[in-house]
C-alpha cells in the first residue's frame, strides 16, 4: 500500500509520483529538469502526438513511448518548447518500443528549458499509472475541500465574535506555519506574526522589499522572494495586504495556504468596515511597549520593526516622550491620535500611543539632535491645547540607538511621575528638572522614607495635633527660608519674639539644633516627605 501524501490537501509532486510502487517498478531516471521535480503534478496524459500541447493546460505529466517522436533535433526541440510553454509538469519516456536509450538531443532540449525528463528503464502499464496518480490527486482535492470549510469556519467564528487585527495575523500564521505580515499601502508593517524568528531577517528594508512584490490579482507568488499577497480593504477601497512569507520561492503555492490568506484577507475586510480601526495607532502602542519592555532580542530586532513601522532609526537622533495625563479611557479614547495627527503636521517622524492608562508615549527621530527642542515644546503646546494644564509632557535624554531607548524612557516615565503639579510656564521636562522636592514626591510610597519622616517629625505633629499648635508650619517656614529666622518670622506673620519662643519649642521636642546645617538638612528632607505623601504619615 503506498505512503499517504499530501495531508494538508495540495497536489502531489513529481518527485512524489517517481516513489509511488506502480513507477518504481519501472526504474526511473531523471536526465533533466532536476530543479522542478517539486512541482505540482495536476494530471496525468498519455499521447503519442507531436503537438500534446493542443491538449494540455498545464501542470500535467506526459507519459509516451516515443513512437511518433522525429529524428530531427530541431522538431524535438519544439516538441519539448511545446510542453515548456503550457507549463507541462514533466515529461516520462518507457524504453522498448521506440528507444533503447533516450537521444541525447532530447535530453539537451529538456536541459535548456528545465523540463523534467524521466525514462523508464521497464515497461510499466500507463493506465495503472493514470488510476494510481488520479486517484490521489481526487483525494488530495477533496482532502483539500473539506480543509477549505474548516478554514472558512475558522476565520467566520473569528469575524463574528469580533476578534482583533492581532489575532487574525496570528491565527493566518498559526495555519500556514510561515511569518505574516500586515500592512498598509505605503507598506509599513503594522503587525506581524513572526512564529518565534527574529525581527530583524524577515522585515529589514521592507519598504524596498514590498515595493518589488505587486499584489496579484489572484494569489500566486509575487516578487523576487516569491511572496504570497492578498489585498485587504476598507470602505474607500484598497487599504493594505496580508503578506505570508512562504519559503517556496520556485514552487506552486500551497493551496491551503492560498485558502487561509484569502479568508484572513477577508476577514480583516471586513473588520475594516465594521466601524473605525484605530489599527495604525495598535502598532505604535504594541512597538511602543515593546521597546519600553525591551522585549525584542536584539537592538537589531528593535531597529528592524520599527524602521518597518516607518521611524528612521538609522542615523537619526531617537527622543523618547512621556505625555502624563489625568484622563481615563472612558472620559477620551483616542488622546494618542489626536496628538498623531497633529504632530504629522509637524514633519517631525514618531511613532505615538497609549502605552498605559494615564500615558501616551512618543518615540521621535530627529536627523539634526539640535532639533529637539523645540519639537518638545511643539508637543508641550500641543498637549496643553488638547488635555489642559494637569498633562505633563517629559523628554528623556538622546540616544543613537534603539539599544538605549529603554533607558531614555525610564528617565523620561520618572520625570513625568516626579513633576506634580505642571508648572504652566513649562512646556515639558527633562530628568535635571527633578531636583529634591520632585525625586521625593517620586519616592513616596518608599515606606523606608516614611518611616524616615516619622521619626523626625512625629513628636512635632503629636504636639500640634493637641494643643492646636502651629510648630510644624513654623518649622517649614524656617527652613524655606534657609534658616534665616528673621525672614521665616515675616512669613509665618508672627513677632520675632513669638517666632524665637516656638524655634526654641521645637528645638526642645525634637532634640536637634537648627543652627546645624546637617541637622536642618535632616528636617527639611523630613517635611518634604511629609510634603509630597498623599498619605497619613505611619502611627500618627
Amino acid at each position: 500500500m503506498p505512503p499517504r501524501h499530501h495531508v494538508r490537501g495540495h497536489f502531489p509532486t513529481l518527485r512524489e509520483v517517481l516513489r509511488l510502487p506502480v513507477l518504481a517498478e519501472g526504474m526511473p531516471r531523471v536526465l533533466a529538469g532536476e530543479s522542478q521535480l517539486d512541482g505540482p503534478v495536476r494530471w496525468v496524459h498519455v499521447t503519442e502526438l507531436l503537438n500534446p500541447a493542443d491538449f494540455l493546460e498545464g501542470g500535467e505529466l506526459v507519459l509516451t513511448t516515443g513512437m511518433p517522436h522525429p529524428e530531427d533535433a530541431s522538431e524535438l526541440r519544439g516538441y519539448v518548447d511545446q510542453l515548456a510553454d503550457i507549463g507541462a509538469a514533466g515529461l516520462i519516456v518507457e524504453l522498448g518500443y521506440r528507444y533503447r536509450k533516450v537521444p541525447h538531443e532530447l535530453v539537451a532540449a529538456c536541459r535548456a528549458r528545465d523540463v523534467p525528463l524521466v525514462e523508464l528503464a521497464r515497461g510499466v502499464r500507463f493506465i495503472d499509472v493514470t488510476q494510481t496518480v488520479h486517484a490521489l490527486i481526487l483525494d488530495a482535492q477533496g482532502a483539500l475541500l473539506r480543509r477549505g470549510r474548516d478554514i472558512q469556519d475558522i476565520f467566520t467564528a473569528l469575524t463574528l465574535r469580533g476578534a482583533d487585527p492581532e489575532e487574525l495575523v496570528h491565527t493566518t500564521a498559526e495555519l500556514t506555519g510561515a511569518p505574516v505580515v500586515l500592512e498598509d499601502l505605503t507598506h509599513r508593517v503594522l503587525m506581524c506574526e513572526l512564529l518565534g524568528r527574529p525581527y530583524e531577517p524577515v522585515v529589514s528594508a521592507w519598504s524596498r522589499r514590498s515595493r518589488a512584490a505587486p499584489t496579484p490579482e489572484r494569489i500566486t507568488p509575487s516578487g523576487p522572494e516569491g511572496w504570497l499577497i492578498a489585498a485587504v480593504q476598507d470602505h474607500h477601497g484598497p487599504w493594505g495586504r496580508l503578506v505570508l512569507l512562504e519559503d517556496r520561492l520556485n514552487a506552486e503555492p500551497d493551496p491551503e495556504h492560498v485558502l487561509v490568506l484569502e479568508r484572513a484577507a477577508v476577514a480583516l475586510t471586513m473588520a475594516r468596515q465594521a466601524g473605525q480601526a484605530w489599527w495604525e495607532r495598535r502598532a505604535h502602542r504594541s512597538v511602543l511597549r515593546d521597546l519600553y519592555e525591551r522585549r525584542f532580542r536584539s537592538p537589531a530586532d528593535a531597529r528592524a520593526r520599527a524602521e518597518a513601522l516607518g521611524l528612521p532609526a538609522f542615523g537619526h537622533r531617537l527622543f523618547a516622550v512621556v505625555i502624563r495625563h489625568p484622563y481615563t479611557a472612558t472620559e477620551d479614547e483616542h488622546l494618542d491620535e489626536r496628538i498623531a495627527k497633529a504632530l504629522a503636521h509637524t514633519g517631525v517622524r514618531a511613532l505615538v500611543g497609549e502605552t498605559a492608562p494615564g500615558r501616551i508615549g512618543v518615540l521621535m527621530a530627529l536627523a539634526q539632535a539640535s532639533a529637539w527642542q523645540p519639537v518638545a515644546e511643539r508637543i508641550g503646546r500641543l498637549t496643553r491645547e488638547e488635555l489642559g494644564p494637569r498633562a505633563v509632557v517629559a523628554v528623556g535624554p538622546g540616544v543613537t540607538d534603539l539599544g538605549g531607548i529603554a533607558r531614555s524612557w525610564q528617565e523620561a516615565e520618572q520625570t513625568a511621575e516626579a513633576i506634580t503639579p505642571a508648572s504652566p510656564e513649562r512646556w515639558f521636562y527633562v530628568p535635571a528638572d527633578v531636583r529634591l522636592p520632585e525625586l521625593l514626591g517620586l519616592l513616596r510610597e518608599d515606606t523606608r522614607l516614611q518611616r524616615y519622616a516619622e521619626r523626625q517629625l512625629t513628636r512635632l505633629i503629636e504636639h500640634d495635633d493637641r494643643n492646636g499648635g502651629d510648630l510644624l508650619p513654623a518649622l517649614r517656614a524656617y527652613l524655606a527660608a534657609a534658616g534665616n529666622k528673621s525672614v521665616a518670622a515675616k512669613r509665618a506673620g508672627m513677632s520675632r519674639q513669638a517666632y524665637y519662643q516656638r524655634l526654641h519649642t521645637i528645638e526642645r521636642l525634637l532634640g536637634c539644633d537648627l543652627e546645624s546645617g546637617l541637622q536642618r538638612t535632616s528636617l527639611h528632607v523630613a517635611v518634604l516627605v511629609l510634603d509630597a505623601g498623599e498619605t497619613t504619615l505611619p502611627g500618627v
